[in-house]
């Protein structure tokens, strides 16, 4: 069995429904994933939408969410799931609005896509103290067994 990611919120490749953006409520969907590998210590979250500013002409990745350090015998996460409720161990990185926690989708142009990567590590990271998605993978390398993720698009 292969590591898998989905959500209830959205199917692969689908729209992301507006609750869960900017225009909505802007919480995290749920989402839940199977598959973890033998050997794994622990889960990296990576949120990100390649897309930005404009889909016809992308200049960066906008972080939307970086969680690392959850525990492999965690199955999924809530929607709107707070800080407080993460999975025991769990830590959070820093988006791209500087600050932790999930920024949902907020397009500026176009329909833009949003990437949820799950990545399984045979070690568990050190306390990065809100590490920046470049830390976090630099943190990552050499360690990942198996990753998953799902898309979803939103445009304003």
């Amino acid at each position: 069995m292969s590591l898998t990611l989905t959500s209830t919120a959205f199917r692969h490749r689908g729209e992301i429904p507006s609750r869960y953006t900017c225009d909505g409520d802007d919480i995290s969907p749920p989402l839940a994933w199977s598959g973890v590998p033998s050997g794994v210590k622990s889960l990296v979250l990576i949120v990100d939408d390649p897309d930005a500013p404009d889909p016809k002409a992308p200049k960066m990745t906008w972080v939307h969410w970086l969680l690392y350090n959850i525990p492999p015998t965690a199955t999924g996460l809530p929607e709107q799931v707070a800080a407080k409720n993460l999975p025991q161990g769990a830590l959070e990185g820093i988006n791209d609005w500087k600050r932790t926690g999930y920024g949902g989708p907020c397009p500026p142009i176009g329909r833009h896509r949003y990437f949820h990567k799950l990545y399984a590590l045979d070690t568990l990271l050190p306390d990065m103290s809100r590490p920046t998605k470049g830390k976090l993978e630099g943190a990552m390398k050499g360690h990942v067994l198996s990753q998953a993720e799902i898309v979803g698009t939103y445009e304003r």
